[in-house]
């Protein structure tokens, strides 16, 4: 049995998870520095039905990290994620982190190596990944159904800017997150398009924006085009736009293949898919609903496992792959080098965008790293 702490009070999103596996792991701890959020989630975890008991409730977090729990959730502030990463993994727990990973370079350089140094396993928490339809693309992609996959691109269009105040002053998001330039939070735009590239890479990166017309006092451009190369020459455009006064749409992605494309809807309606094949050559020309394809998803999701858990589900699985790697103790294939890269598409996107699209250099995030490699390059 895995015990889990959860730092920053809205990770009890996992209870919901949690609740379907109650053999394997359950929320020994919570921590929040908010002793009526703290309280209010302790009870949520009854509720979803993932412990028999409350969690014990911490305001301090190197006191729960002092007690018995095996791995730690972190669902905090972003400029948080790598000083708390990094104390939980020397305190020898495993670790879960929400997006981003880190708010500076050094910080995902310093955040590798106290993974490798720890042994423990980091798994980034991009639920997005998990969503049902990029999962079953993703499975196309892999049988070849869409050919050589050249392009990609995702949105992240969501008016945060509510979120930016509270109670009349500013919160943590009016700095850290919209109050620098650049595709500041892009993980959940790229990483599901990511995912069709298979062990391609990021190499180089250029931002380019509309400039600033909000009236929030924010220094965020109001849209932000980050282009991505990868190592094999292909492309992923990737847009940031949190403070545009329209309908979310959260989740828009493309990807182009040499025998079709898949298009998830921007005004409501199902994701479509057209292909050609060999009994229907130009089935490219047409657009066919996503759904037709459904027995190729992954068998888990055909099962309907975890269908209640937010994200489609995705928060589900992703909660089980996190505790599926802490009992094999394997590698999780949303590890600390995608988390570094897919970060730093944020962070050099920042120094892009303040120099005219300028292209940026990508760290080559892997095990080991020279010292020497660990810089931004100009």
């Amino acid at each position: 049995m895995i015990k889990i702490g959860i730092v920053g009070a809205r990770g009890v999103y996992i209870a919901g998870a949690l609740a379907s596996m109650p053999e394997r792991a359950k929320i020994t701890a919570v921590c929040d520095i908010d002793e009526g959020v703290l309280k209010r989630s302790c009870e949520r975890v009854l509720e979803l039905g993932a412990n028999s008991e409350l969690p014990k409730a911490y305001r301090i977090y190197e006191d729960m990290l002092s007690s018995d729990i095996d791995a730690v959730v972190i669902s905090t502030p972003m400029q948080c994620h790598v000083p708390q990463a990094m104390l939980a993994l020397a305190a020898g727990k495993h670790v879960m982190c929400e997006v981003t990973a880190g708010v500076t370079m050094d910080e995902l350089f310093w955040l590798i190596d106290s993974v490798e140094e720890s042994g423990k396993i980091f798994m980034y928490a991009e639920n997005y990944c998990y969503m049902p339809e990029v999962q079953l693309v993703r499975k196309l992609v892999k049988q070849g159904m869409l050919g050589d996959i050249y392009y990609g691109e995702g949105e992240y269009t969501h008016d945060c800017t509510s979120l930016c105040f509270h109670e009349g002053k500013k919160t943590w998001r009016h700095y850290w997150q919209m109050g620098t330039r650049g595709a500041f939070y892009p993980t959940h735009s790229l990483g599901p398009v990511m995912q069709c590239f298979d062990n391609d890479r990021i190499v180089s990166i250029a931002s380019f924006s509309s400039g600033n017309h909000n009236p929030y006092d924010l220094r965020n451009d109001d849209v932000t085009q980050t282009l991505c190369q990868l190592a094999s020459g292909k492309l992923v455009k990737v847009r940031v736009d949190t403070v545009s006064p329209r309908p979310h749409l959260m989740n828009y992605y493309q990807i182009q293949g040499t025998k079709g494309c898949f298009e998830m809807p921007r005004l409501g309606g199902e994701a479509k898919i057209a292909i050609s094949t060999d009994e229907d050559p130009r089935g490219f020309e047409k657009w066919r609903p996503l759904s037709d394809f459904n027995d190729f998803l992954p068998e888990r999701y055909r099962k309907n496992e975890g269908i209640n858990a937010g994200h489609g589900g995705g928060d589900y699985y992703i909660v089980w792959d996190f505790i599926e790697a802490m009992e094999k103790n394997v590698l999780p294939e949303l590890n600390v080098y995608k988390a570094a890269e897919w970060t730093a598409v944020a962070l050099l996107s920042q120094l892009s965008v303040t120099n005219h699209g300028r292209v940026m250099d990508m760290p080559n995030f892997r095990a080991k790293m020279p010292w020497e490699e660990k810089k931004i390059t100009l």
